[in-house]
């Protein structure tokens, strides 16, 4: 008896122990079958931002966006940790560069709005990759880029459907084509969001339609962007890209303007226009945009910034009427029209025989909130956060100087100024 039970132990143990290495091997497995996913991942601190000590923990993330740099890795790269604009960057090799602390804001979104929530930097994490919007990752930052998306999901529980491109979130201020707030600012990332990116991306949803679009916050300026960016299907998809592709030309006709062709780098001194008869200006050079004639090329520089500052308008000056400026937001809350003597409304507080008469000088910000008065128990970093002293924010003294953030000592900003933010 007592060998039967000496042998029903050994059994036993030896059997415990079988099981003890199937999991071993099970687990080493495993390990193995998911290793390329994310040893495929190399970080570097090389160019990390010397903004970050000054960024702020964000308060939530709900979304990962996805950029393309546009530009190739060398000056991209010095940009991005110059001003901290992204979190990370995947460069062609695979390499994923550490720029600002993924827990800290970072300013890739510019301006920005998802599901009715503004400033996207708010309440979501950057990576910018280097390379074309029109053109697909390469298979190592796609390997690298898979890899960076699913440590964020699984920190973050973000699901797949809020991994974004930053075209999806992108929007544009009015302005002489463009009659009120609109989405097709950008179509930085679009590719991002095609079905044959994300299932390489290991992303099996993306969103049906865009929520500000459907809800009347955002009109859209590019119908062939917007169908692109939310095909329903893979195959649905293959007509949407052909479209696309078909409507995008450099040359400027009766249907297809100078804004749809560069916009936000119209203007801009990196932007060359060569006319039909051979002449060229540049972008900053040209006054009268009703004036370009049909057959223009257009030709943009990799040099052009993603999210340029977004300058004061003055009237008399670089806005020849609040119709041309401000459009059909000119009676919105969020237009702020600051008149010579420093008197401050906003749109909602004015009528629209009120804003036609405002007097020559009158200063004109577009889709702004404000902020303030500064005091001394509330600095401009407690009324607009980490965007402060950013070139777009704005301080208007008692005496109606208006000065950008960018230009503002911490130390000297006295009480009673004024701060007007992106909203």
């Amino acid at each position: 008896m007592q060998n039967v039970k000496c042998k029903m132990y050994n059994f036993h143990k030896a059997t415990f122990i079988k099981v003890i290495i199937l999991h071993f091997i099970f687990y080493i497995l495993h390990f193995l079958l998911v290793l390329p996913l994310t040893a495929a991942v190399t970080f570097s601190n090389v160019h990390r931002s010397p903004r970050n000590a000054e960024r702020p923990v964000r308060k939530s993330t709900t979304l990962i966006v996805l950029h393309t740099t546009e530009a190739p890795f060398a000056s991209a790269a010095r940009k991005l940790s110059a001003n901290g604009e992204c979190h990370y960057l995947v460069n062609t090799d695979g390499v994923a560069y550490r720029v600002v602390d993924h827990r800290r804001v970072a300013f890739h979104a510019g301006r920005s709005m998802w599901n009715g929530k503004n400033n996207v930097d708010d309440f979501s994490v950057g990576i910018e990759v280097v390379g074309n919007h029109d053109k697909p990752p390469n298979a190592a930052q796609t390997l690298a880029l898979a890899g960076l998306v699913k440590e964020l999901q699984a920190i973050y529980k973000i699901p797949d459907e809020n991994v974004l491109c930053h075209a999806q979130v992108a929007y544009g201020a009015p302005n002489r084509w463009q009659k009120r707030n609109h989405r097709g600012r950008k179509r930085c990332g679009m590719m991002f969001a095609t079905w044959s990116i994300r299932e390489k991306l290991g992303l099996a949803k993306k969103p049906a339609a865009d929520p500000d679009i459907k809800a009347g916050r955002l009109v859209s300026a590019d119908p062939e962007l917007l169908a692109l960016l939310y095909a329903p299907s893979p195959k649905a998809e293959t007509t949407q890209v052909t479209t696309y592709v078909q409507a995008q030309t450099p040359v400027i006709t009766a249907k297809r303007s100078a804004w749809d062709i560069a916009r936000d780098q119209y203007n801009q001194s990196t932007t060359l226009y060569t006319f039909p008869n051979g002449t060229q200006k540049r972008g900053d050079q040209i006054t009268n945009w009703g004036a370009i004639p049909a057959g223009t090329r257009v030709a943009l520089s990799d040099a052009a910034p993603e999210n340029p500052v977004e300058t004061v308008k003055t009237l008399g000056k670089d806005a020849a009427s609040v119709a041309a400026t401000a459009r059909d937001e000119a009676l919105s809350a969020s237009t702020f029209y600051i008149l010579p003597a420093g008197s401050v409304y906003n749109g909602a507080e004015l009528t629209a025989e009120r804003v036609a008469a405002l007097p020559h000088a009158t200063r004109i910000l577009v889709g702004y909130a404000k902020a303030g008065p500064v005091t001394p128990k509330v600095s401009a970093y407690d009324l607009c956060g980490p965007r402060w002293n950013a070139g777009d924010t704005y301080y208007l003294y008692p005496h109606g100087l208006l000065k950008p953030g960018n230009e503002m000592d911490e130390k000297k900003i006295s009480a009673g100024i004024l701060v007007f933010h992106k909203n």
